[in-house]
């Protein structure tokens, strides 16, 4: 099992930071970024990050683990420009990336930055083409593609990322097209849920592969669950109020719960940063406190 952390799009730069340098001092896999532009909620003033500038400034300071969006929305930038933005910060991090793609679902955005939203369908339709466009665009030295949504014509793709290829990770939990979607294209798949959703999601998934004759395999799998570092069930119930499934309670609770993610197949877990504390001290110790209790012990069993 491995293990990343997701610093807050709301943190300011300087926590973003300090929290992926510390997490890469200390032992963890990963570092990933939300791909959005303001707050899904009726007050839209709170600070939010982009995502793929805050990525590349994060591959030039901070060495050795990988690093991503979770997930880039797929509407908000045409496949070709993120083909390009990826590669230039694959290059940058020295092959560390892992590109999360998803079909976006953030209304809010759309209509205030006045992009398209559409509908269910035809964001994934748009997801699936903008696979087909990508991974061409990696592998080949020009692509030409005329589809529903996208049209390239003898486009280059220069420099070409380090890593060959940049893991494509889709985000999503979709039984129908979005896991069909990722068992075609994805090298890695995430979504949030329990080990019970992880497990037979997965095995969905599995049939996917299957019947398009790929081996299951060669898809790692990830999710994310809030951390509560408290075996106080007030705590427990107050983080679990926002619907996200929740890891808490005692050391060694937390350990059987990381052990049951891995029997759902899971290959990482995913800790988000808006869920560990206020400050940067009370999200740092929630870190450590973890890394310590159920990180270096999981390992170690």
């Amino acid at each position: 099992m491995q293990f990343a952390v997701w610093p807050s799009m709301n943190d300011p730069w300087s926590e973003t930071l300090a929290i992926a340098r510390h997490a890469e001092a200390t032992g963890w896999d990963g570092v990933y970024y939300a791909d959005h532009f303001m707050p899904n909620a009726a007050d839209v003033s709170a600070p939010v990050s982009e995502c793929w500038t805050t990525l590349a400034a994060l591959a030039a300071a901070v060495p050795r683990i990988r690093i991503g969006p979770l997930v880039t929305g797929n509407t908000y930038r045409h496949p070709a420009v993120l083909a390009k933005m990826a590669a230039t910060v694959d290059n940058i991090s020295g092959g560390r990336l892992v590109l999360g793609l998803g079909a976006g679902w953030q209304e809010n955005e759309h209509r205030a930055y006045g992009i398209e939203f559409s509908t269910v369908k035809g964001r994934l339709d748009r997801l699936e083409e903008a696979c087909e466009v990508i991974t061409s665009l990696f592998a080949n030295r020009r692509t030409t593609f005329e589809g529903r949504y996208y049209r390239l014509e003898d486009a280059p793709l220069e420099p070409k990322p380090v890593q060959q290829p940049v893991p494509l990770l889709i985000g999503g939990g979709g039984e129908r097209r979005t896991l069909r979607i990722a068992a075609r294209y994805a090298n890695e798949w995430n979504t949030w849920g329990t080990p019970e959703v992880l497990a037979n999601k997965g095995r969905i998934l599995d049939r996917h592969c299957e019947e398009l004759g790929r081996d299951p395999r060669t898809i790692r799998r990830s999710a994310q669950a809030l951390l509560v570092m408290s075996d106080d069930p007030a705590a427990l119930e107050r983080v679990g109020r926002a619907g996200f499934p929740v890891l808490g309670g005692s050391a060694a609770d937390l350990r059987a719960a990381v052990e049951r993610y891995a029997e759902a197949g899971v290959n990482e877990l995913i800790i988000p940063g808006f869920g560990l504390g206020r400050t940067l001290e009370e999200k740092l110790g929630a870190l450590d406190r973890f890394n310590e209790q159920v990180m270096i012990r999981v390992s170690r069993e």
